[in-house]
């Protein structure tokens, strides 16, 4: 048993870097901490503990986990600083030699994170605990809110894929999950604490299941059937794991959003096979298709990677006409990282600095039309919109199903609820549509 005398009114700061998952499971550590005695700090306060949860998709991931690091360390001189995070378990040596971090902790071990603080004393140099890949193997449930109106739930941890250019299988094991009972109770949880929508999350979520011998397709039917929960949303899921029988339910559903993110990360055939990925664009374009067939209103976000090694200017030209010719809603753009240990520093033709930026500000461009365009056709229409409480100063804001941003006069009665509303004309940055609220 682990004597919690010693977190009695003590102060944690969290941190966080990278994806939703990482968000969810910060979380998580949160709640672990606040069971233990431990709150929150407030603005002005100094923590006795310090947690950072690293990301590690790129170089300069790394380079952002190391300044907030410092940053915090600085800000809170005395705490007990804890790393954990893609970072620390890819570079938990690096990490523990920060000057001011006490305990890194891979990703087997951040469930068990209270068992690591030992008495909060610091000793002046950083202890890593880690463990080998193989023995990556258990599923850390996480259902966060944060401070936003949507629930985050962890579906899935892992993955098997081993792209050339990815590190994420290192720094998060195998695939796994938990059950679907076990997913629905959180649900449930999450209903039960006013919660109106849940974004469900993980690094491969279309392979959930392997864990328990189910799949992401009765994950789906099962999550549907919780009352209390007016929307999902399915954060992002490989084109090849989307299968038709998924896009025709959530065609068919209430509460599963016209909502898709789905990564190509590239439009060129050779370089998908350079990347190795488990799909070409023939592929991709007949999701797109099936999508827009059920669903003609539907948002789809699509994630895309210029720069690659191996990315000729031939093939980002074919990458760049593939993606124009897809009716998708919005692109979110990447440059090009260089990861230790990944096959990709095998391949030949390596693209400037420079280019990298060309290209993704092309692409930047083309989303930025592609989002208008999509915008711009729903305006004088009336939907539904979950708003939330925005960051002072600002207006109230909140989503239509189909993800379209809206903005609405500030009223706090509206926090967390779903009011009808007119889509008018874009605010001032092009950023939203301003709405109007009807009885």
């Amino acid at each position: 048993m682990i004597d919690t005398h010693i977190f009695q009114d003590k102060k944690a700061v969290y941190y966080t870097l990278g994806c939703k998952l990482n968000f969810s499971e910060t979380s998580t550590i949160g709640k672990i901490l606040c069971e233990a005695g431990v709150r929150t700090v407030r603005k002005g306060e100094k923590a006795d503990i310090c947690v950072v949860n690293t990301c590690s998709v790129t170089e300069v991931a790394d380079k952002k986990c190391r300044q907030a690091i410092h940053k915090l360390v600085k800000q809170h001189p005395d705490a007990f600083v804890v790393v954990t995070g893609c970072y620390a378990q890819l570079k938990p040596d690096t990490v523990a030699k920060i000057e001011g971090v006490d305990v890194v902790l891979g990703a087997e071990q951040k469930k068990d994170l209270l068992q690591y603080l030992g008495n909060l004393q610091k000793h002046g140099s950083g202890e890593a605990y880690t463990s080998a890949l193989k023995d990556i193997r258990s599923f850390a449930p996480s259902c966060s809110r944060g401070d936003r109106t949507r629930f985050f739930l962890k579906v899935q941890d892992g993955c098997d894929y081993y792209c050339s250019y990815c590190t994420i299988p290192f720094a998060r094991g195998r695939s796994r999950n938990g059950s679907i009972s076990s997913m629905v109770e959180q649900a449930r949880q999450a209903a039960a604490e006013g919660g109106k929508e849940i974004v469900l999350t993980g690094v491969n979520i279309g392979d959930f299941g392997k864990s328990t011998g189910e799949t992401f397709f009765d994950l789906v039917k099962a999550l549907d059937e919780v009352e209390g929960i007016e929307r999902y949303r399915i954060s992002s899921i490989e084109p090849n794991l989307l299968t038709d029988e998924i896009i025709d339910y959530v065609s068919r559903s209430r509460r599963f959003m016209p909502h898709f993110h789905i990564p190509l990360q590239s439009g060129s055939d050779e370089v998908l096979k350079l990347m190795r990925r488990r799909y070409d664009t023939a592929l991709f374009a007949s999701k797109i298709r099936k999508i827009k067939a059920t669903m003609p209103d539907a948002f789809i976000g699509v994630d895309v990677i210029v720069g690659t090694r191996g990315e000729t200017d031939e093939y980002f030209g074919q990458a760049y006409d593939f993606l124009k010719s897809l009716d998708v809603t919005q692109l979110h753009v990447f440059s090009y990282s260089e990861r230790p240990g990944t096959q990709a520093l095998k391949i030949d033709h390596v693209v400037s600095p420079q280019e990298k930026h060309c290209r993704s500000q092309q692409l930047l461009e083309l989303s930025d039309e592609k989002t208008h365009a999509f915008y711009a056709r729903h305006i004088g229409q009336v939907m539904p919109v979950l708003l939330e409480r925005p960051k002072p100063g600002m207006p109230m804001h909140g989503f239509t199903p189909n993800y379209i941003r809206v903005e609405v006069p500030h009223d706090d009665a509206l926090d967390n609820q779903v009011v009808s509303v007119r889509l008018g004309d874009f605010n001032a940055d092009g950023t939203a549509l301003l709405g109007t609220l009807l009885p």
